[in-house]
């Protein structure tokens, strides 16, 4: 997949449906703007340590993730994870006219096994602590909490939970 254009079409209708409802407009546009644009995707595809991953579906786009396979930055993830090396989920996400489907399910289990054989021994994220449906899917999905952090949605500092999970284990 090279398709920058259509992965930020995705993410913009995504990325808002894990956001509090507090959430903003404002603040969801600006982190769509600093994070998830065209141009932020040309450089994801570009970096030998990301891998993105797509369901596609004769030529439409359902859903994507976006794995990092490089050391946490940031000091709370690093305190909290215990199994190293670890990539970061970093997205996962499926358009909601296919949630429910299996497509998520789908998506988990390729990401697990593409962090696998990139040599990974856990894969860790982050998600809101106010995100009720993605915390019990990532807990379906093997992964239990480990810590949290602070994540900046425009002006706003979220809460997140740092969840982790072995690669050894079933997806």
């Amino acid at each position: 997949m090279n398709d920058a254009g259509a992965l930020a079409e995705l993410a913009a209708v995504t990325f808002p449906l894990a956001c509090p409802p507090s959430s903003s407009p404002e603040d969801v546009a600006a982190h769509l703007a600093g994070t998830l644009s065209e141009r932020h995707f040309e450089g994801y595809l570009a970096d030998p340590e990301v891998t993105i991953l797509v369901i596609d579906v004769d030529g439409a786009l359902l859903g994507y993730s976006l794995l990092v396979d490089r050391p946490a930055r940031d000091p709370d993830v690093t305190a909290a994870l215990t199994l190293l090396p670890s990539a970061e989920l970093s997205k996962c996400y499926v358009h909601p006219d296919h949630h429910g489907l299996g497509a998520a399910a789908e998506l988990m289990r390729a990401s697990i096994q593409a962090a696998a054989d990139a040599g990974s021994a856990g894969m860790w994220l982050g998600v809101n602590n106010q995100n009720a449906r993605a915390v019990r899917f990532y807990e379906k999905s093997g992964f239990r909490k480990v810590g949290t952090k602070t994540f900046k949605l425009g002006r706003v500092m979220e809460h997140d939970y740092v969840m982790e999970r072995a690669l050894d284990q079933a997806p």
